[in-house]
């Protein structure tokens, strides 16, 4: 069945009340909030990874560099983008300078500028969950229109999805889209992309760009952007992933429990489950990305209208308990 439109709501996004619910029940899950300086060695590590592979292919055959970017280069890319969620929540580090320069840092095999921005529409998605005109994670509706179920529109939606995303920042009014900390991300992106044409070459930027591409796009990865918040049992918003990828994608994948719990770093999420089983396991989750990259593709019940949208902003208040305890993400 042909969608038209978006799954509008009057209710408050699920996740303020489930978090004041679980903390009345089990108070310690509050011992699991805090910071993970050593995610900081592993964005390192994933930094370099990527630039000695670079390197690596400079001189290789287009099939070679194609290949490892679709099976090696994908990976370590959604893994650094994990770590750029990680500073954009401020789990890393005290300081929030520390956490954006480390972002920006994690940033640099990317090729393309996103850390800051991320960090600043990514927080909105937390405050303001399916509220069109603040939630940069919803598609537009010219985007949805044009896409809808087809298959051969969702191919090109994956493929190009990091330009999708560049499109939805027009509608996004109330954030501001620019400031100094933007435009040291672009400054060392720019010196960085420059630094690899120069010395290693065109293939070794292509070899970068393209796993750029396949680690948020035409790649059983994309599966977890529709896992996320797509509309795949029922109207339930938000979906986790309990799969062997969550190894080499840091947890990513406990998505409730990090809408949940913002201030929980990655290699604490699943103890949330574990804590919590009864609000968990309840809830339909995914089990497979690629199950579910395929089935994004050729399912014509799933398109891009399989959102749930709100205009009440999703305000529920909480105790003073609660806000002392868990980060739920300002507006600022």
């Amino acid at each position: 069945m042909k969608r038209n439109d978006f799954v509008h709501s009057n209710t408050s996004e699920p996740h303020r009340i489930r978090t004041k619910q679980i903390l009345k029940q089990h108070p310690h899950v509050r011992q699991l909030i805090g910071k993970n300086p050593k995610t900081f060695f592993v964005a390192l590590f994933l930094v370099l990874a990527q630039i000695g592979l670079a390197w690596f292919m400079a001189d290789k055959s287009w099939w070679l560099i194609v290949a490892a970017a679709y099976f090696l280069g994908a990976f370590a890319d959604h893994a650094l983008f994990v770590m750029i969620h990680e500073c954009a929540h401020r789990l890393i580090f005290k300081s929030q300078a520390a956490n954006r320069l480390t972002g920006i840092f994690a940033n640099i095999p990317q090729i393309f500028p996103s850390a800051v921005s991320f960090e600043r529409y990514h927080i909105k998605h937390h405050s303001f969950q399916g509220i069109h005109e603040l939630d940069a994670d919803l598609p537009n509706k010219w985007e949805a229109k044009l896409i809808n179920n087809y298959f051969i529109g969702k191919v090109i939606w994956l493929l190009f999805f990091p330009i999708f995303q560049v499109f939805r920042i027009s509608r996004l009014k109330e954030i501001k889209p620019f400031d100094g900390w933007t435009a040291l991300n672009w400054a060392v992106q720019i010196a960085f992309a420059s630094a690899i044409w120069y010395f290693l070459g065109t293939k070794a930027i292509s070899y970068l760009t393209l796993s750029f591409f396949f680690s948020v796009g035409l790649h059983p990865l994309g599966g977890r952007w529709i896992q996320e918040h797509y509309l795949t049992h029922g109207e339930q918003e938000t979906y986790s992933y309990y799969g062997v990828l969550n190894t080499v994608a840091f947890n990513v994948g406990y998505h409730n429990e990090h809408h949940d719990f913002p201030s929980v770093p990655w290699n604490k999420l699943p103890q949330i489950r574990h804590t919590a089983p009864t609000f968990y396991n309840s809830l339909s989750y995914h089990t497979s990305w690629t199950k579910l990259f395929f089935r994004f593709l050729f399912d014509k019940e799933l398109s891009l209208f399989s959102r749930v949208v709100r205009n009440n902003r999703g305000k529920v208040p909480l105790t003073d308990e609660s806000k002392a305890d868990v980060e739920l993400v300002s507006a600022k």
